[in-house]
């Protein structure tokens, strides 16, 4: 019955400029998705959406006003009785076609996450397929969904757990992942039985508002999924609103505090992915072929933008030696945009992120470090207004270099060195972050010790970018995490829910007690 339905909707294509408006043929308006609708604003202040391959405007994308925002977190209130009441059979088969009908349309989800976003095409369709995977795992929601029983815990008593669905949540979405982090997000609430309220980047709301259209020709029901738009007063409304009971954000330090701080103080439950640093350590016994290819994908792969990105290398020992021949690999990769043949990095989001990026590779350079190769005020023939900075490497970098302390978001390595693996794991426990890492090396004994050593929520052995599968769950820790459960996989379903328990007695004799119970039920004696 499932593939039936599966294949009833295999065909169905979704037009690009879904969730759009044109007040003129050059430049579209983003809608908001309020109630099943895509409704066009009626802000008078609109953010300007920019191709950062040219920096040209090709869209713009409204601050929702109060009302908009009451109106679709009352939708959401409005449909959550009956949704959460609705078969979990029933909110399964909805998820069943929604993820058919992206990978039905997965490369016009990746042209959108390309046009707004830069990524290159090859990448973007990476970002759209592991968000579906997480949608794919969210059909296991009949397994996954299970309480616990314990029967005859004393005569005739039995103990048995729900769970169940918490009301309406929200998710607050970065820049850098269009498709994946908010299919990391309302899927994995709706299929519990919560209704949502999604807030994608401002900078980047192409792709979730087809994803919106997506869901709601899965048949997802009307209110279910609701889409606003907006900058500090939507995160604030979300943060406040009553009616909200969980927040997932995914973005930077300084936002990620703010919310986790704020929604906490409001009394929800929010988990708030955020900042990272991560290292990767390199042993003198790996497998130098793969070890430098894996090096540079990780590091310069989605221009650097990517909370696990790989921006960190300790080289232990004699790996020292492998620096040339990193460098040359880099000076390799074709940076252009992200929709010509063959692009392997394409531009930064913003002309302020790539003045940030350039910067902080300065900083390096007056503080001592050795730049290998300088990827500044490169020029891609055509895209001459594009945000593009270079793979760039910077050896000789100390733990007290500012290139070092921050997350610099983009193509840049920086590279350290250590003479044992002791001294390279106590380097990375110092650092704050504990998002993701990466041991290279041939040696079982070393892969073992440094997994067990490591204050790291996630880590790679001879993997590059650790990120798990969605039967298990993102477990970024430390100063790259605040909340209880993580996202995704059981801490998901976990995050989603909540407990209750009935504890029921029938007794097998006649059930008329012939005199009251005053003592304390003590369940076991």
């Amino acid at each position: 019955m499932a593939a039936t339905l599966v294949r009833s909707l295999a065909k169905k294509r979704v037009p690009l400029q879904v969730g759009r408006m044109c007040y003129s043929s050059s430049v579209p308006t983003t809608k908001l998705f309020i109630d099943g609708k895509f409704v066009e604003s009626k802000s008078s202040e609109w953010l300007d959406i920019h191709n950062p391959a040219t920096n040209e405007v090709t869209g713009r994308v409204p601050k929702a006003t109060q009302e908009e925002m009451l109106a679709a977190v009352d939708s959401c209130s409005r449909a959550f009785h009956s949704w959460s009441e609705t078969s979990i059979l029933t909110r399964q088969q909805v998820f069943l076609r929604y993820q058919q009908l992206i990978k039905d349309n997965i490369k016009e989800l990746a042209k959108l996450i390309t046009l707004e976003q830069g990524k290159t095409l090859a990448d973007a369709e990476g970002d759209v397929f592991r968000g579906l995977q997480v949608v794919e795992h969210t059909c296991s929601i009949t397994s996954l969904m299970m309480g616990e029983t314990l029967p005859s815990i004393t005569k005739d008593m039995d103990t048995y757990t729900f769970r169940l669905p918490l009301g309406v949540c929200a998710g607050i979405a970065p820049f850098n992942f269009p498709a994946m982090i908010p299919l990391w997000m309302f899927p994995m609430g709706m299929v519990c039985g919560n209704t949502y309220l999604m807030k994608p980047s401002e900078r980047v709301p192409g792709c979730a508002m087809m994803l919106a259209k997506l869901l709601q020709d899965a048949g997802a029901p009307d209110g279910t999924l609701n889409v606003i738009h907006g900058q500090h007063d939507a995160v604030n409304f979300i943060c406040d609103h009553p009616a909200i009971k969980a927040i997932s954000f995914v973005g930077s330090n300084q936002a990620g505090e703010y919310i986790y701080e704020r929604g906490s103080k409001n009394g929800k439950r929010v988990q708030s992915n955020m900042g990272a640093k991560n290292h990767g350590v390199v042993m003198p016994d790996a497998n130098k072929e793969n070890t430098l290819n894996q090096l540079v994908g990780a590091a310069f792969g989605a221009a650097g933008q990517r909370c696990m990105a790989l921006s960190t290398a300790i080289l232990v020992g004699e790996a020292r030696n492998w620096l040339p021949d990193l460098v040359e690999r880099a000076k390799h990769l074709r940076v252009n945009a992200g929709d010509q043949p063959g692009a392997d990095v394409g531009p930064l989001i913003s002309p302020q992120a790539r003045d940030r990026v350039n910067q902080l590779i300065q900083s390096g350079v007056e503080e001592g470090a050795t730049l290998l190769l300088d990827g500044r005020n490169i020029k891609v023939k055509g895209y001459e207004n594009g945000n593009f900075v270079g793979p760039t490497i910077i050896s000789s970098v100390t733990t007290d270099m500012q290139c070092y302390r921050e997350e610099i978001f983009g193509p840049v390595l920086v590279v350290l060195e250590a003479d044992t693996l002791d001294e390279a794991i106590k380097i990375i426990n110092k650092n704050p972050y504990g998002n993701g890492t990466a041991i290279f090396t041939t040696n079982g004994a070393v892969a073992r010790k440094y997994t067990h050593e490591v204050d790291v929520g996630q880590i790679g052995v001879n993997v590059p970018i650790p990120v798990p599968l969605p039967m298990f769950s993102f477990t970024g820790s430390r100063a790259s995490f605040r909340g209880d459960t993580n996202f995704y996989g059981k801490q998901g379903i976990q995050f989603y829910t909540q407990i209750k328990t009935i504890t029921s007695q029938w007794k097998a004799e006649d059930a008329t007690l012939k005199s009251p119970a005053v003592t304390m039920p003590t369940m076991g004696r």
